[in-house]
């Protein structure tokens, strides 16, 4: 017998040889037929797989993450098992799933291009294949049967892989009349695959290196219900419309160009405005906490990333050297700010009465970013950190910590980022080898985050193996307006770089002590969160945030000059105002300044003019009839003072 764990701590006798599946059978019926996937001593395992030893167990539906995972990458399975099926002979690359639904890398041959109009028969074909409920069997094998298997199937992207790995490590899963190499977990078969669509059909270099071929990528989604599906798919077409690409380009926010290069955005007039905005609200924020601004150059000796770990962890993803006219000088574009905010801290002795010291910068920092990772303002290779670095004592560091989780709740609160989770990052159980710093140092760091989010009564989940290499950190993962998941604020508590830096400061016993670091950017990059704040709104932002606030529009040219005067009235009240004087009917004008989300729209003509005052329209609500230009200031002035008020009081 073997004894079994439940989550709520109760414990259940059974035979040894166990299934999750048998186990959820013996809880509830309804439960054996929901659950997807099981943890057997917090390693994911498939269903079927019997259980030998004493265990405790999670057993994991749809709802769950983990649940998802299984389906979506068994449907992984099921995909490359169609497109076996259609095209023979084509060759495997990867297929994990991924936040939403699936991809596989494949190489369909010389003569194979898959193309939009093969959509609907890989679908149809997954469709038929799920309908026969094959189950996904799982088998180990020698790292000597596993090559040859491949072998003689002719697929040296699965050679390739297999020769990475260790003899006894190595699995196969086969359901129907496919065999994939692959270390689960699986479905028990595919009679839960209901709904299936196949996204899109794109470009990727086996194993993301522009060096490799370049493979084919089908992208692909499934659920256990058609309903799931249609509600998806509704979602992913409003997700279309908030493409911050797309709504960036509508509103002039920001471009980019071959010349200057991929990945490195070019902000335009109002998108620097909307960024300013951001940048001042966050530096009114940290002047109250106590920041400093600092600069820092946009390059660096080579050596100053050499000491804080950077090149050798980065060293790949960065731009190359820059050499200079000395002989073996060379510098890099910076890949982060905090090797240069350990150097400012050392320009002057410190003592414990300075500390905590911090300091801010909006910092530029380079990586490059393959050019098929590059997207939008998500993934680009220039951008810029909302940068902070604070330097304390040991017995500060929880007080600080939990002051940085207060300006990162304000800033999500000011932009109605209400739907959060807080993810605590520790080091991976086992491999050690890719962090740096003593496990001392590792184990009052990740104390001091998880004790500083328990005081501030915070529910977080726990994720092993996500740490940075220097140190663990808190990252908030927010949800949009449409339901889509983007990792934002992050705090990091680092006892290494003041190690690495030898930073010291003098302490109240006259000795002289390292100094514990915290990184954070609430934030995350300036890019980055412009465009989850773009989908996040549809491009509405909050009056007090937006570029432009109102537009005049005079019906017709006889009364442009009354308009220019309206115009300058208003920006020389500190309202951010632009005049639309084109020679188009004033029906064309509302039209387009409603596309450019514009929350005011001021109509003047004949009336207007002669009564000093404007017609109001106003984004979203329509027409709010006429005011005098200095009521109009009052009015405007009072929903922005309403808008940062209500922040306050959250």
């Amino acid at each position: 017998m073997v004894k079994i764990t439940l989550p709520d701590n109760s414990v259940r006798e059974y035979e040894s040889g166990v299934t999750g599946l048998e186990i959820a059978q013996s809880i509830s019926p309804r439960l054996a037929k929901e659950v997807l996937s099981i943890s057997v001593n917090e390693q994911t395992w498939d269903l079927t797989r019997p259980i030998t030893e004493d265990a405790s167990i999670k057993l994991y539906k749809w709802e769950d993450e983990e649940g998802k995972h299984a389906f979506w990458h068994s449907s992984a399975h099921l995909m490359a098992e169609a497109l076996e099926a259609l095209y023979p002979g084509m060759k495997f690359g990867i297929g994990p799933s991924i936040e939403n639904g699936f991809y596989y890398d494949v190489d369909p041959g010389e003569d194979v291009v898959l193309r939009d109009a093969d959509i609907p028969k890989i679908e149809a074909k997954m469709k038929e294949l799920a309908r026969q409920k094959n189950a996904y069997v799982r088998t180990d094998v020698t790292k000597a049967e596993a090559l040859s298997y491949f072998n003689d199937k002719g697929d040296e992207y699965k050679l390739e892989l297999i020769n990475e790995l260790e003899d006894g490590t190595i699995t196969f899963y086969k359901q129907g009349e496919f065999t994939d190499l692959c270390r689960g977990p699986h479905l028990p078969s595919t009679e839960p695959i209901k709904a299936v669509k196949v996204l899109s059909i794109a470009g990727a270099y086996w194993r993301g290196d522009e060096t490799r071929k370049q493979l084919t990528r089908v992208y692909a989604i499934t659920f256990p219900k058609q309903k799931m599906l249609d509600e998806y798919l509704v979602r992913l077409e409003e997700a279309q419309k908030r493409d911050h690409r797309k709504i960036g380009k509508e509103l002039e926010l920001f471009a980019f160009s071959q010349r200057v290069g991929q990945g490195l955005p070019l902000w335009l007039p109002k998108g620097a405005k909307l960024r300013e905005r951001l940048e001042n609200f966050l530096k009114k924020v940290q002047l109250q906490y106590g920041y400093q601004q600092v600069i820092t150059p946009h390059i660096g000796n080579k050596e100053l990333y050499v000491t804080s770990g950077h090149y050798a962890k980065y060293g790949k993803d960065s731009f190359q050297p820059i050499n200079t006219p000395a002989e073996g000088e060379e510098f890099l574009l910076k890949p982060m700010n905090c090797p240069h905010h350990c150097e400012i801290f050392k320009v002057k002795p410190v003592s414990y009465k300075d500390l905590p010291i911090r300091m801010a910068e909006f910092g530029t920092v380079y990586r490059y970013e393959q050019s098929g990772e590059l997207h939008g303002l998500t993934r680009v290779r220039g951008f810029t950190q909302d940068d902070a670095h604070i330097f304390c004592t040991p017995d500060q560091l929880k007080d600080e910590f939990k002051k940085v989780i207060d300006i990162i709740l304000y800033i999500f609160k000011a932009l109605d980022f209400n739907d959060f989770i807080t993810q605590v990052s520790l080091r991976d159980k086992e491999n050690r080898e890719k962090y740096i710093g003593s496990e001392e140092n590792w184990e009052k760091a990740e104390s001091a985050i998880i004790e500083a989010c328990q005081e501030r009564g915070m529910e977080t989940i726990v994720e092993y193996g996500e740490a940075a290499f220097y140190g663990p950190k808190l990252d908030f993962m927010v949800r949009d307006a449409i339901g889509r998941k983007w990792q934002l604020g992050t705090i990091q508590v680092d006892y290494n770089l003041p190690e690495r830096f030898e930073l010291e400061y003098m302490g109240s016993d006259g000795e002289k002590h390292r100094p514990v670091m915290i990184h954070r950017a609430p934030f995350g990059s300036m890019e980055r969160f412009v465009a989850v704040l773009i989908e996040h709104t549809a491009g509405k932002f909050p009056l007090w945030l937006t570029p432009e606030q109102v537009v005049v529009l005079p019906i017709s040219e006889k009364f442009n000059d009354y308009a220019k005067k309206v115009s300058n009235v208003l920006n020389n009240s500190d309202i951010r105002t632009v005049l639309d004087d084109r020679n188009e009917k004033i029906g064309r004008k509302i039209r387009d300044n409603e596309l450019k989300r514009i929350p005011f729209l001021l109509i003047v003509g004949e009336k207007e003019a002669e009564t000093n005052s404007v017609s109001v329209r106003k984004q979203g609500d329509g027409d709010q009839g006429s005011m005098e230009i200095e009521q109009f200031i009052s009015f405007i002035n009072k929903e922005v003072e309403e808008q940062l008020s209500a922040i306050d009081n959250k």
